[in-house]
């Protein structure tokens, strides 16, 4: 076999084949568990690769094109044999058990998690799992937890971090809170906006300034440390804040405000402990993990 001639990879053939299945892009972004945009790049990916275009729009559906059609039976086999490959993986693995703590943002533990902890239970049903949904830092050489899905890179040495994403963040607001406020043109506009702050709000004012806006503490009459609650109050129309790109999109009350600033790096790093990375459950959740938030 010349190994050479396939260029593409088995996510994009996924991608292809699912949204042919669903028949539209967000159907199948549902089924995987995954944001539109996601998907939508893994089946561009394919299209580039292979040289050809699989999908047409029509209306605000799909439909295959004749290269497209051409292609599926031979998408769908490699389909079939990945569930093959799948069940016989899982059925070795269902010997793993034991427990395994994760640590994330409160935001990443609701909205994240949960997809990726269903397909663990089908792989490896004995494996139980901690959740320590916090936005704290805690302290893997300590065994606070086994894994911590984080936001900055750690630098203590006895740990393993693995950049697996770089998510997006802009300014959100409610479009009841715009429709009252205004829609501002200009970072200038924003100069009286009530903002929603993230923990302690003179420490956020860089972050916010150093998007072009001119704030005071005077802007943030609401402040939490829970990303969950931030995403509450920017829906109830209480103010503007930042929300990740990926949330945004499943919230289509929330309008991107000025769409213009620079959009903020959101890196996904996953850290375990050396000695922990050794380990077949802690092994087996951490490339799950990987796996999943790197798609």
């Amino acid at each position: 076999m010349n190994w050479q001639t396939i260029t593409f990879d088995w996510n994009q053939a996924r991608a292809f084949l699912v949204t042919a299945e669903e028949g539209s892009l967000s159907a199948a972004a549902r089924a995987l568990g995954l944001t539109q945009p996601t998907l939508g790049r893994q089946v561009a990916g394919l299209e580039e690769e292979l040289g050809v275009t699989l999908f047409e729009r029509v209306g605000r559906s799909l439909s295959l094109t004749q290269p497209g059609l051409e292609l599926l039976d031979h998408f769908r086999t490699m389909g079939e044999a990945a569930s093959r490959i799948s069940l016989a993986a899982s059925g070795k693995s269902q010997a793993i058990e034991g427990q395994v703590s994760i640590t994330a943002t409160n935001m990443m533990a609701t909205y994240n998690l949960p997809s990726i902890l269903e397909r663990l239970r089908d792989i490896a049903p004995g494996i139980e799992i901690e959740i320590i949904a916090s936005n704290d830092v805690r302290d893997l050489t300590r065994r606070e937890a086994d894994i911590a899905i984080r936001h900055v890179r750690p630098e203590q040495p006895d740990l393993i971090a693995r950049l697996v994403s770089e998510m997006t963040a802009q300014l959100y607001a409610s479009k009841d809170y715009l429709d009252r406020f205004g829609r501002p043109e200009k970072p200038e506009d924003l100069s009286g906006a009530q903002f929603i702050g993230f923990g302690q709000s003179d420490r956020l004012l860089p972050v916010f300034n150093g998007l072009g806006l001119s704030l005071t503490t005077r802007n943030f009459k609401l402040t939490t440390a829970s990303g969950t609650v931030i995403l509450a109050l920017v829906r109830q129309g209480l103010g503007i804040s930042i929300v990740t790109d990926d949330l945004a999109e499943v919230n289509p009350d929330l309008e991107l405000v000025l769409p213009q600033l620079d959009p903020i790096p959101v890196p996904v790093w996953l850290v375990t402990h050396r000695e922990l990375h050794t380990s077949r459950r802690i092994r087996l959740v951490f490339d799950l993990l990987a796996e999943a938030l790197g798609s």
